[in-house]
């Protein structure tokens, strides 16, 4: 038995089914059942029932409603030119369509409105690839009033990555007052302070036309939003000068001033503690170097996603496969017991991915080890008797009482003496594997998630995979330093793991959903979670890893 499929012959076939009934008047109607006018210039459009319900959500609620324009078997549209309805319609039967510069944005708004997921993606794909400065305006107020948020945020971060650029242009000017607002709470507008400050002033001026006391008000709305402690002390010198800000930060920022002159940082600190209705909160920037993440996006999401500061302001590269070895081995060794940790994951495909814990990887014995290091001086001890050296001066261990025990009447070979050597026979008392124990075989970690943040090949966007409800405590694999792995399945025979990376931290497996949520939208399409992360089960091959902790 052989199957065949051929797509592009259906897609012809149902193109060709639409576009012939509708060019030849003769032909026969009665394969037809709805049709739609375009107001415009009257032109009908004869289509099917079952074809418009089945790839658009408002047709399939109007025809199950039975409706007025259900009865009638028509209906008018007053929304939409002639050429976009047939290119819609165009697409609706055959999954082709020509979205261009022109027709982008009254693609998206029909799509929106008579929803038309697949349509939705396909044009909101071609708005980002192709984002431009001069129709950002448009952009804005159409994803706001659509409820497109992924549209909104990429609206916003490229004006946030463009925003020395967008505020020389009259596009600027025009930003209504809440766009403005949403703007200005961004912690990653990589531009100085003051000038963002300037802007403002400048919005408010062509707002206000001007008028001093209107110009105050105005930049009142946002003053919550400026970071002053960002500025210079010539900046707040010169902001106080335009008399601009209410009387009461004005003393604020003049206090602020003279702190910052004096640089005295122990009262700047103090002024900050005690002062909390001021923006101390300084914008963000990216400041550690990382060979995977190079798109400032992706930063702001795993920061999104973490959502502590203290972390990544003090976070630093404390392992890449690169540089310290592809080896779980030298990766347990270096980045077990770290607390907090993020893990990023780049495959040779271009996939990345990875997971964060909020409690970190945990070597009971390596713990212990470390800690006898610090506090020890493995030369300074008598090996065989771990409470008594002979040879201490501050101790005469023949100082006791006559008949009391004779130090050398010990077993020198009992292991339980010996700190460093459980085994006598061992001339290298160091020649112990520090992972030879793991007492915790899982590390509960409620905050702990994985991600993806870069999935070219199904055009995903980033996403954070929580942990499951009730399964936190299987978040961390703890049980061997011969991988690296979240999220294990007990119930499985042998065990199975939503992320694991083999011992030579070149190759792995994933097979979501055990103890890690699934996207929403594989959960409904019921699609393969295996492939999610990197493709494929277990065929990817691993190009580097980063991991970071403070």
């Amino acid at each position: 038995m052989e199957n065949y499929l051929n797509l592009e012959k259906l897609s012809n076939d149902l193109k060709n089914l639409f576009q012939n009934q509708n060019q030849n008047e003769d032909q026969e109607e009665s394969y037809f059942d709805f049709e739609i006018i375009c107001e415009e210039n009257k032109t009908s459009f004869k289509t099917h029932k079952s074809i418009l319900s089945s790839r658009s959500h408002y047709f399939k609620s109007l025809f199950k409603s039975k409706m007025k324009e259900f009865q009638e078997n028509k209906m008018i549209l007053k929304d939409v030119s002639s050429s976009i309805l047939s290119s819609i319609l165009n697409y609706l039967y055959s999954g082709k369509i020509e979205i261009n510069l022109e027709n982008a944005i009254q693609i998206l708004i029909f799509s929106s409105k008579y929803l038309i997921d697949e349509l939705i993606e396909t044009s909101s794909k071609f708005i980002k690839k192709n984002f431009q400065i001069e129709t950002v305006i448009d952009i804005l107020k159409l994803s706001e009033s659509m409820n497109l948020s992924e549209l909104l945020d990429f609206s916003y971060q490229f004006i946030s990555e463009n925003f020395r650029k967008f505020i020389q242009t009259s596009f600027f000017l025009e930003l209504e007052e809440n766009h403005l607002n949403s703007l200005l709470s961004n912690d990653y507008i990589q531009i100085n302070e003051f000038e963002i400050f300037q802007s403002i002033i400048k919005w408010g001026k062509h707002k206000s036309n001007i008028k001093k006391e209107k110009l105050q008000n105005q930049i009142s709305n946002f003053i919550d939003k400026i970071r002053f402690i960002d500025f210079s002390y010539k900046e707040l010198a010169e902001t106080l000068e335009e008399d601009l800000i209410p009387n009461e930060l004005s003393q604020k920022l003049t206090k602020l001033l003279i702190l910052k002159i004096q640089e005295n940082e122990e009262k700047l600190k103090q002024f900050i503690q005690k002062e909390n209705s001021l923006n101390f909160k300084t914008r963000f920037e990216m400041k550690f170097k990382s060979i995977i993440i190079q798109e400032k996006q992706h930063f702001q999401k795993l920061r999104e996603w973490i959502n502590d500061d203290e972390f990544f302001s003090k976070m630093k590269l404390g392992y890449s496969a690169k540089q310290d070895g592809f080896s779980s081995n030298n990766w347990h060794l270096k980045c077990d017991n770290k607390g907090k940790t993020l893990i990023i994951i780049k495959t040779k495909d271009n996939f990345i991915f990875g997971g964060f814990t909020s409690v970190g990887f945990i070597n009971e014995k390596l713990k212990q080890n470390q800690n006898q290091n610090q506090n020890q001086n493995p030369f300074n001890q008598n090996p065989f008797n771990q409470n008594q050296n002979p040879f201490n001066q501050n101790q005469n261990s023949f100082n006791q009482n006559q008949f009391g025990q004779n130090p050398f009447n010990q077993n020198t070979f009992n292991q339980n003496q010996n700190p460093f050597n459980p085994n006598p026979f061992n001339p290298n008392p160091f020649n112990q594997n520090p992972f030879e124990e793991k007492v915790i075989e899982y590390i509960p970690d409620s905050k702990a998630f994985l991600f993806s943040l870069r999935n070219d090949q199904n055009n995903r966007k980033p996403e954070k995979l929580s942990i499951i409800e009730g399964k936190e405590k299987y978040a961390i694999d703890n049980n061997s330093i011969d991988r690296l792995a979240f999220g294990k399945n007990s119930n499985s025979f042998g065990g199975s793991y939503d992320l694991s990376l083999n011992s030579n931290l070149k190759t792995g497996y994933s097979n979501l959903g055990y103890i890690y949520n699934l996207p929403i939208e594989m959960q409904i399409k019921k699609e393969n979670s295996q492939n999610y992360l990197a493709g494929s089960y277990n065929s990817w091959k691993i190009q580097e890893i980063e991991t970071y902790f403070i």
